[in-house]
């Protein structure tokens, strides 16, 4: 069975064009999911639902590649979930077809190459530190409230002791409420 997936990231945009690509490649309005929501989003219900559906022999199929996968890393976590349920995909405008031979191994290059870009930025950032380890420098943030931080904490402090409302502070101070909270109400606490 041929199931759809496609997908918008906002809702200005229009589903209709990869709609229309399914439904001529197969695939019914019943087993077609959609979604209007960023690709970057962790959880996309639509995807979960399409991939729980998915049986042995069926073939995922999409308008492009970009509309299934956040990043080529998240796209071949997809497509080996797909795969490992014995199912394939289908891209219609990348020509990516991982029921054939030939769409297995453009597939595998992919992977391939997506491996190979992790372990050089691996390599790289690895390197970077050791060369700022070597100059000296430590890593990672510096410890303790910046000059003016302890400032706009001292002011916290005492516009809350005055019952000001945290919103009222934030504003007065030029701070977000989760700067307050996850700072200044500790420096308050403390004192």
């Amino acid at each position: 069975m041929k199931i759809g997936y496609a997908r918008v990231s906002t809702r200005d945009q229009n589903l209709n064009l990869q709609i229309d690509a399914l439904k001529i490649a197969g695939c019914t309005d019943t087993y077609i999911y959609k979604e209007e929501i960023s690709g970057v989003a962790k959880e996309r219900p639509q995807l979960r639902k399409l991939l729980e559906q998915i049986r042995e022999g069926d073939v995922v199929v999409i308008w492009k590649v970009d509309r299934l996968g956040r990043s080529l890393t998240d796209l071949v976590h997809l497509v080996n979930e797909i795969q490992g349920k014995g199912a394939g995909l289908l891209s219609l405008n990348d020509n990516i077809d991982t029921t054939t031979p030939q769409g297995k191994l453009t597939f595998h290059i992919f992977a391939a190459i997506a491996e190979f870009e992790r372990e050089i930025i691996r390599e790289r950032t690895n390197a970077g530190l050791a060369a700022a380890r070597a100059r000296g420098r430590k890593g990672g943030r510096p410890k303790g409230l910046t000059k003016e931080s302890k400032v706009k904490a001292a002011a916290a402090n005492t516009l809350y002791r005055q019952n000001m409302s945290v919103s009222e502070i934030c504003n007065t101070l030029s701070i977000s409420k989760k700067t307050f909270t996850s700072t200044f109400v500790l420096r308050i606490l403390d004192e």
